[in-house]
């Protein structure tokens, strides 16, 4: 992508020097996230760390209420308290603390994220797609760069591993970023959202067969709580819009 946008003239390194503190925002909050994610999958199973990802649904509708103004029902409401109680049900279970742990970390990455999809609805919309795309993928490759160095497991990857680095780079960097971003563009926070609900589903299925590894039933129950709090808060009322600006 980086070369496509320097080849084609389009790299305007004027945008980054207007808007500094909104990429190094964004690039601290998804480049630590990201850190974050992928050291709690040590602790607790892909399936999991995806449907307690999902209370970013409930983070994403506090920013749009509190910051961008706009407004729930009572149904909206009830069904984020269900969520949240949900994601509870499987960060807080009898066992091994370093479940607990693997949850506890999951909800921290979970809210820098959906702090970083608030922050970009907000202020992103002003700059040209390509430019912004490129000076976020800089951004948080620098601050991952930075945070891989300082905890000293920077490490160049062995010649059988570039086929994986190159495919996870394609599919989840760069195309299923922009999909993200396009969308995040043309929707409301909230709409938005519904899309994403369809992660765990996804994520369950390769999980089982890729590690061959299920989730508990209390964490099932727990991530039906959350899966349907979440249908609760995006469900449309019959005839009117799910969220509705002032």
């Amino acid at each position: 992508f980086g070369l496509y946008v320097v080849a084609s003239g389009q790299l305007d390194w004027s945008i980054f020097r207007r808007h500094l503190w909104f990429f190094l925002a964004i690039g601290a909050l998804i480049g630590i996230s990201t850190n974050i994610t992928y050291t709690a999958i040590a602790y607790i199973d892909p399936g999991t760390a995806a449907m307690l990802a999902k209370i970013s649904t409930v983070f994403g509708l506090t920013f749009g209420v509190l910051w961008l103004r706009e407004r729930m029902t009572g149904r909206q409401w009830l069904g984020a308290a269900v969520a949240i109680s949900g994601s509870f049900v499987i960060a807080f279970q009898p066992g091994s603390d370093l479940l607990r742990l693997g949850s506890l970390m999951i909800l921290v990455a979970t809210l820098m994220y959906a702090s970083h999809t608030a922050i970009v609805k907000r202020f992103g919309g002003v700059m040209d797609f390509v430019n912004f795309f490129f000076f976020r993928l800089f951004a948080t490759t620098a601050v991952l760069l930075v945070v891989a160095a300082g905890r000293g497991v920077l490490y160049w990857p062995a010649a059988n591993a570039w086929v994986i680095v190159i495919l996870t780079a394609v599919v989840d960097i760069i195309v299923s970023r922009v999909l993200f971003y396009v969308a995040l563009r043309r929707l409301n926070l909230s709409v938005h959202t519904i899309v994403l609900t369809l992660g765990p589903v996804l994520t369950i299925l390769w999980s089982y067969l890729l590690f061959d590894t299920l989730p508990s039933g209390r964490q099932w129950l727990g991530g039906l709580a959350v899966l349907c709090g979440v249908m609760m808060v995006t469900w449309p009322r019959r005839g009117t819009r799910n969220v509705e600006r002032r």
